[in-house]
C-alpha cells in the first residue's frame, strides 16, 4: 500500500517555485536513539520558526538530481500455474544480548555509505533517465503447480433483516504521541539486524493464540535497502512476527520472525513478482479460530503512478496450521476485480459470536465500506457469506453491499472489544487517520474522530489497532512513507 513518485515537472515545481523567501527551518529534535545507541527515524513534521527580521531570506534547496522515468515494453512469459511456495523454515537461535549482531556477517555494510567518487556536489541538479520496463506478460504452460482440493459444496444462507443499533458516544481523542519506531534500523527491534527487514510497511495485528500477537507486514527489503525508497535486492512481499510484550507504554517488542534463513525474514504469502501480471501480495488482516490462523491478502496486479492508487487480481484468504509459520492460499475463497471496480477487494475480517465478519472496500484509497457476514465452520466457503444490503443479511452478490458508514475509507482496521466495535482508516480527502466506533458491526457508525493528521505526520497511512489496547488507551501502528518503516502510536480516548 504504498505512494509513487511525482513527475519532472512538479519537481522542478517545487524547487524552483518563485523566488519565495522561506523562513528558515526549526531546528527539529535529534532523531530518536534505541537502547543500543542506534539512530533511527523521526515520522513527525516540525513547523518552521516563524519568520524572524534578523535571520536571512532563504531559498528552498535544491534536490540533487531529478529523476526522468523512461517506460518501454518488456514480454516477459510467464509459467502457469503458480509454482508451489518455497516452505523452507529456520528457527532463530536465542539472542543472550538483545543489543548483539547476530548475523554480522549477513548484515553488516561491506561498502562505506556515501559518494564512493568523492567529487564536489554540482551547484545545479543533475539529470538521470530511468528506464522502466512496462510489462506485457504471456502466458505459458508450465511445471505442475501445488494440487488444488475440490471447491467445497454450495451453501446458500437465507436472507435474514438485521437490526441498526443507535450509535454510542462519539469518542474524544486526546493525546496522541509516537511510542517507538517498530521497524527498521533504530528501532526498538533491530529487524535490519536480526531478520534482515530494513524498509517494510503495515504491521498488521491480531491475537493469534492467547498471550500472543502475530504481526503482519507488507512489501520488506533488507540490504541495500534505501531510505524513504520501497526497493531493493532482497524483496519479501510480506512478512510474519510474533509478540508477547503486554506492556506497551515502552514500545512493542518482536520476540521472533518466522524465518527462511538463519537471520532472514521469511516470505508467507508468495507472488509472482511480475508488472501487469502479479505485482505483488500484501496481507490485510488476521484472525485465529481454535489452532487455525486465517489471513485475509489482496493480490495486487500492479501499482499506480497516481498516488493511493492501485489495480488488484482479486481479494483473497489464506490459512496457517502451524501458528503462521506456513500459509496456503485457499484458491476457491477470492473475490475476483471484474473491471477494477470489484468490492473487498481490500478487507478486515472480525470473528465475533457465531460469524466472522468482513468489512472490505475496493482496491485502491478512494472507496466505502461494504460489509459481509458468514458462519465461523463456513469461513473458506465463499458461497455461504452472506452481504449487508441495506438492513438485511442476503445471499446475493458482494458487489450489492451497501456502504455502512459515510465517506471515503482506505486501509480498514477492525477490533470489537466489551460489544463495542472499533474501526480506524485512512481518509485520503481530510488527510486524516480516523476512529469510528458502533454498537453492532452494520452500526450505526460514530462520525470520524481524528487520531492522526498527515500535516503533522507527512505521507503516513494505514492505522491498525493493537488488540490488547485497553479502556482509554487505543495503540495502533501507522507507516510513514519517507522512512518506509512501522511506528507504534498511543492515542488517549475520552
Amino acid at each position: 500500500m504504498r505512494a509513487r513518485t511525482t513527475a519532472l515537472g512538479c519537481a522542478l515545481a517545487i524547487a524552483v517555485s518563485s523566488t519565495v523567501f522561506a523562513s528558515p527551518a526549526a531546528a527539529a529534535p535529534a532523531p530518536p536513539v534505541n537502547r543500543c545507541g542506534e539512530t533511527g527515524f523521526d515520522p513527525k513534521d516540525y513547523p518552521p520558526e516563524p519568520l524572524s527580521l534578523d535571520s536571512p531570506p532563504q531559498l528552498p534547496p535544491i534536490p540533487d538530481k531529478f529523476v526522468v522515468p523512461v517506460p518501454y515494453p518488456s514480454v516477459e512469459l510467464v509459467p502457469v500455474p503458480d509454482p508451489e511456495p518455497d516452505n523452507t523454515r529456520v528457527a532463530a537461535e536465542p539472542l543472550p544480548d538483545p543489543c548483539m549482531d547476530p548475523c554480522p556477517d549477513l548484515t553488516d555494510d561491506d561498502e562505506p555509505v556515501g559518494d564512493a567518487t568523492g567529487s564536489a556536489r554540482l551547484p545545479f541538479p543533475r539529470i538521470e533517465i530511468d528506464p522502466q520496463p512496462e510489462t506485457i506478460p504471456i502466458p505459458i504452460p508450465g511445471p505442475p503447480g501445488a494440487p488444488i482440493d475440490p471447491a467445497p459444496p454450495a451453501v446458500v444462507n437465507p436472507a435474514e433483516p438485521g437490526p441498526v443499533t443507535a450509535p454510542p458516544v462519539t469518542p474524544v481523542v486526546g493525546d496522541v504521541s509516537v511510542v517507538s519506531q517498530v521497524t527498521g534500523p533504530g528501532s526498538l527491534n533491530r529487524t535490519d539486524k536480526r531478520w534482515q527487514v530494513d524498509g517494510t510497511d503495515l504491521g498488521i495485528m491480531w491475537e493469534s493464540k492467547p498471550g500472543e500477537v502475530a504481526v503482519a507486514f507488507g512489501d520488506s527489503f533488507g540490504k541495500g535497502w534505501e531510505y524513504g525508497v520501497a526497493g531493493g535486492p532482497d524483496w519479501r512481499s510480506n512478512t510474519l512476527g510474533h509478540s508477547t510484550d503486554t506492556e506497551l507504554s515502552d514500545g512493542m517488542t518482536i520476540d521472533s520472525m518466522v524465518q527462511d534463513s538463519r537471520c532472514h525474514a521469511a516470505e508467507l504469502l508468495s507472488s509472482r513478482k511480475i508488472k501487469n501480471w502479479e505485482t505483488t501480495v500484501i496481507p490485510t488482516s488476521g484472525f485465529a479460530l481454535g489452532d487455525r490462523q486465517y489471513m485475509s491478502y489482496m493480490s495486487i496486479r500492479r501499482w499506480s503512478t497516481i498516488p493511493g492508487m492501485w489495480w488488484t487480481n482479486y481479494g483473497g484468504i489464506a490459512y496457517s496450521d502451524d501458528d503462521g509459520s506456513t500459509w496456503t492460499k485457499d484458491p476457491h475463497t477470492r473475490w475476483d476485480n471484474i473491471f477494477g471496480l470489484s468490492k473487498f477487494q481490500v478487507s478486515t475480517m472480525v470473528p465475533q459470536g457465531d460469524y466472522v465478519y468482513m468489512f472490505g472496500t475496493v482496491n485502491g484509497r478512494v472507496g466505502t465500506v461494504g460489509l459481509a457476514r458468514v458462519p465461523k465452520a463456513e469461513v473458506l466457503n465463499k458461497t455461504a457469506y452472506q452481504y449487508w444490503v441495506g438492513g438485511t443479511w442476503a445471499p446475493v452478490d458482494s458487489n450489492d453491499a451497501t456502504p455502512i458508514a459515510d465517506g471515503i475509507s482506505s486501509e480498514l482496521s477492525v477490533r470489537v472489544v466489551d460489544g463495542l466495535w472499533q474501526m480506524t482508516y485512512l481518509d485520503p480527502i481530510a488527510g486524516n487517520i480516523v476512529l469510528r466506533e458502533s454498537n453492532s458491526p452494520q452500526g450505526q457508525w460514530t462520525a470520524p474522530s481524528t487520531l492522526i493528521r498527515t500535516a503533522e505526520y507527512p505521507k503516513t497511512y494505514g492505522g491498525f489497532m493493537h488488540p490488547w489496547s485497553k479502556d482509554g488507551e487505543l495503540y495502533f501502528t501507522v507507516s510513514e512513507w519517507d522512512s518506509y518503516n512501522v511506528y507504534l502510536m498511543k492515542a488517549q480516548l475520552h
